[in-house]
């Protein structure tokens, strides 16, 4: 699977990862479709790594900090598959943290 290139997930969210160095590292740009903040939504910066794996179907992993007009942060975690037409489709997993204010009102922070 190479990751790098254009990818859209079924909110309209997209991803464009820069090339995949030999190690495996990336880093692109995340533009999300959806958000709960207040500022307008803009492209933010994603760094990430994936085993190289021969048979294609490798897994993976990448940051975004949502700085540019949020005080969250989203990791993802997850792996490529070759669907029955042919088409690579990566299935992911998420966690967002959003800043609070105070250690009691963590409990809420994370999604």
């Amino acid at each position: 699977c190479d990751l790098t290139g254009w990818w859209e997930n079924d909110l309209g969210s997209r991803m464009h990862v820069l090339e995949v160095d030999s190690e495996g590292n990336f880093s692109g740009e995340y533009h999300t479709a959806v958000s709960s903040a207040d500022k307008p939504i803009q492209p933010s910066p994603l760094v990430g790594s994936q085993h190289l794996d021969k048979d294609g179907q490798c897994t993976f992993g990448f940051t975004v900090n949502w700085k540019k007009f949020s005080d969250s942060t989203a990791v993802f975690v997850g792996q490529c598959f070759t669907g029955d037409n042919g088409d690579e489709v990566l299935q992911t997993s998420w966690l967002l943290r959003e800043k609070v204010d105070s250690l009691p009102s963590d409990w809420k922070a994370t999604r």
